[in-house]
């Protein structure tokens, strides 16, 4: 999708201005570093006004800072956002109050000992007002229709059914001579940190002064069984909540069955609890997980994102609805998403939903998707199946799609676009055409000043008839008459896809940069999301060996296509699922003269056993692995070290539970033991990522280093 031509006219000018043109420079780690970070957008319920997030980064912790910004839906005047908070620490889950005037957020603020729900006035000014006071912390703020009171979320400890009663456990916890995990069931640990006992529930705060929160699940059956849980996820533990139309019950998303983690799916299902409080009715049948309830503007729909339960480890996202209210066990209608489609959008496909958001007229649902390196719009219309991405998108990818009633009634969607060579900004989106017009330009003059292109994509059909995508970015002061080395960069997931979008990890532009200049070729292996369900499916029962063929075919394509690549001079690495494939290229070719493997898996059977997700890693092979299954044993890295030959690059971060630094630890024993040229790499302060500044520096630079050296030494032998 382009952008209007007035927007057009803005760019050529910035960018192809001869000035401009002579102080373009090569992009250093700075560059990507220190862009500011736009969060998504928060349109307010009248169309008028944008509220959001923006971090201005710091190499020094300390120094970062984080506030809310306010900017006009339409562009008009005042038509630069400004800043509605300047505090230490920053805002998240901001919510506008149903008559736009107020806002509701979560922040932890002077004499706060955890965060607590904030109340900012936008129409007659002032300060933040605090509305909750809970020892447990309140989260994801959610006005009730009326807007007399706020839902929000809160941790609190087995069995206290009050405040006091959670500061009591809390001191207790404290108090404790002995330092222990004690666990019965699973799951112990999630992504960076070690669970506890504490379990999400749902309050709500009258905004009468002195009216205390009520906890809304406290005393209930639902919470006392041991499987009750809400979604986990990296930053949290949610329960996804919406207030009825009339505002006398909430749903939410929760789970009875947590413990079955290391044998089965843990699925999420609807439930509804009045809003004074009570035993919550689950809504939804079956294994099937929901999640994302939200109700049409009419209150006469539900609907939620519905994932199917199969045998397969991958399934599709679907968009369902329902009749409000329901009538016993009625089954959902799906409204978008579902097997198939894929690959390039368009009527009749299906697509895995992301972030949805239902018009004001309640006939129609818009949707993000991602398909073929992008994140596209598409709109379903409510009453039946089908899907038609609004526009053609051609470049960059959406994200944070928010839509409100504007002026007149006019449709107004918001969103964040970003690709590759522009980090995100807030925009307005045309509803019809799916053209986009910027709100923002935290970061156009940094942009502006870097010597980059556009990503460049290709297709090729591989050895076993798959059509298979691939981006590639072109070094600074590109030249198609030179040649040039080829840095294969793998993505993780599997279940993910190459995006044209900015990014901070892996940056393309930044691996490539380096003299004498990289191509970096990024390809979209069987397994990637974007592409159909199927598509995804079928990395099951073949987690390493056809996704790694895949990559390499993709290079030979790549080689063959364009002149401009140095086929003797090829490298290549990955992070995660990425790292996962960089092993097994360890010992299956010796065609890169080096690699570069984060977090990767290097035994399939130590992987199973030690990571924060077990199921799927066994659903994926066939079984556990003491049962006769062979791929625990063709398709580990580990049972092929003999065949180690090439230099290996080695980091894991020491706080990472998905991919324990075990896996590190083993494939580095076994490239010493080998005699192989390697180097290790700790982050005792890092996870799966590596996210601090001055790491996240280090390592770039180490990557750049590891290459050069190996570029110039004679490629690796012995297959």
């Amino acid at each position: 999708m382009r952008p209007p031509p007035t927007y057009l006219v803005t760019c050529a000018a910035l960018l192809c201005a001869p000035l401009a043109a002579q102080q373009r420079h090569t992009i250093t780690h700075e560059d990507i570093f220190l862009m500011k970070r736009v969060s998504a957008p928060v349109i307010s319920p009248d169309g008028r006004s944008i509220v959001f997030n923006v971090t201005e980064p710091s190499y020094t912790e300390a120094d970062q800072v984080s506030d809310l910004w306010l900017v006009p839906a339409d562009g008009g005047a005042p038509s630069e956002p400004r800043r509605l908070t300047n505090t230490k620490s920053g805002e998240s889950g901001v919510a506008w109050s149903p008559d736009s005037r107020r806002i509701a957020f979560s922040a932890k603020r002077e004499g706060d000992d955890v965060a607590q729900i904030y109340v900012l006035d936008l129409a007659t000014g002032g300060e933040a007002q605090r509305v909750t006071n809970i020892s447990t912390g309140a989260s994801n703020p959610l006005w009730r229709p009326d807007g007399r009171a706020i839902l929000f979320l809160s941790m609190v400890y087995p069995g206290a059914t009050t405040d006091s009663a959670n500061r009591a456990a809390a001191a207790d916890r404290r108090a404790r001579k002995y330092n222990a995990r004690v666990y019965d069931a699973s799951p112990i640990r999630l992504w960076d940190h070690w669970l506890d006992e504490r379990r999400p529930s749902l309050f709500v705060q009258p905004l009468e002064p002195g009216s205390p929160a009520r906890d809304l699940l406290a005393g209930s059956q639902l919470v006392a069984n041991p499987g009750f849980g809400g979604q986990l996820g990296t930053s949290g533990e949610d329960l996804a909540a919406a207030w009825t139309p009339d505002g006398s019950a909430v749903v939410f998303a929760a789970t009875t069955n947590r413990r079955e983690w290391t044998y089965a799916d843990v699925v999420q299902t609807l439930w509804l609890v009045p809003a004074a409080g009570g035993e919550a009715r689950r809504l939804t049948a079956g294994r099937d997980d929901y999640d994302t309830p939200r109700f049409s503007a009419d209150g006469r729909t539900l609907y939620a994102v519905m994932t199917p339960t199969t045998e397969h480890t991958f399934n599709n996202r679907r968009l369902v609805s329902w009749a409000w209210p329901l009538a016993g066990s009625q089954a959902p209608q799906v409204v978008a998403g579902g097997g198939g489609g894929g690959g390039g959008g368009g009527a009749g496909t299906a697509h895995s939903v992301g972030t949805y958001a239902i018009a004001p007229d309640s006939r129609s649902v818009f949707f993000l998707a991602e398909d073929a390196g992008h994140q596209r719009l598409f709109r379903a219309v409510s009453t039946s199946a089908g899907e038609r991405e609004v526009g053609t998108m051609t470049s960059g990818t959406f994200n944070g799609l928010q839509i409100a009633s504007g002026s007149k009634g006019a449709l107004q969607i918001a969103g964040m676009w970003e690709s590759a060579v522009s980090p995100a900004e807030v925009v307005r989106i045309d509803p019809a055409t799916g053209r986009w017009t910027p709100l923002t330009h935290f970061n156009s003059e940094r942009v502006a000043r870097i010597d980059w292109q556009p990503l460049r994509e290709f297709w090729f059909t591989s050895s076993r008839g798959k059509r298979i995508h691939s981006f590639y970015a072109v070094p600074p002061g590109f030249d198609s008459t030179r040649t040039y080395p080829l840095f294969v960069l793998i993505h993780g997931g599997a279940a993910n896809m190459w995006t044209d979008a900015f990014g901070l990890r892996w940056n393309p532009h930044l691996l490539g940069a380096p003299a004498p200049g990289y191509v970096v070729l990024m390809t979209d292996y069987t397994g990637s999301t974007g592409y159909g369900e199927k598509f995804s499916q079928d990395i099951q029962f073949d987690p390493l060996e056809g996704p790694a063929n895949d990559i390499n075919e993709a290079a030979d394509s790549a080689i063959k296509r364009f002149r401009f690549i140095d086929a003797s001079r090829q490298v290549a690495g990955g992070a995660s699922y990425g790292g996962h494939l960089t092993n097994w290229l360890a010992v299956t070719t010796t065609r890169y003269r080096a690699l570069i493997s984060h977090a990767g898996e290097w035994d399939l059977e130590t992987q199973w056993a030690t990571s924060d997700f077990n199921y799927d890693r066994e659903r994926n092979v066939g079984g556990p692995p003491w049962e006769d299954h062979p791929i625990w044993r063709t398709q580990s890295p580990m049972r092929r070290a003999a065949k180690l030959h090439t230099p290996v690059l080695v980091s894991v971060g020491e706080r990472d539970f998905r991919v324990p630094m075990n896996n590190a630890l083993e494939f580095w024993t076994a490239l010493q033991r080998q005699k192989i040229p390697s180097r290790l790499i700790i982050w005792p302060d890092e996870n799966h990522w590596i996210l601090r500044g001055e790491d996240s520096r280090f390592f770039y630079r180490e990557v750049q280093a590891w290459i050069a050296r190996w570029l110039s030494e004679p490629a690796a032998s012995g297959q």
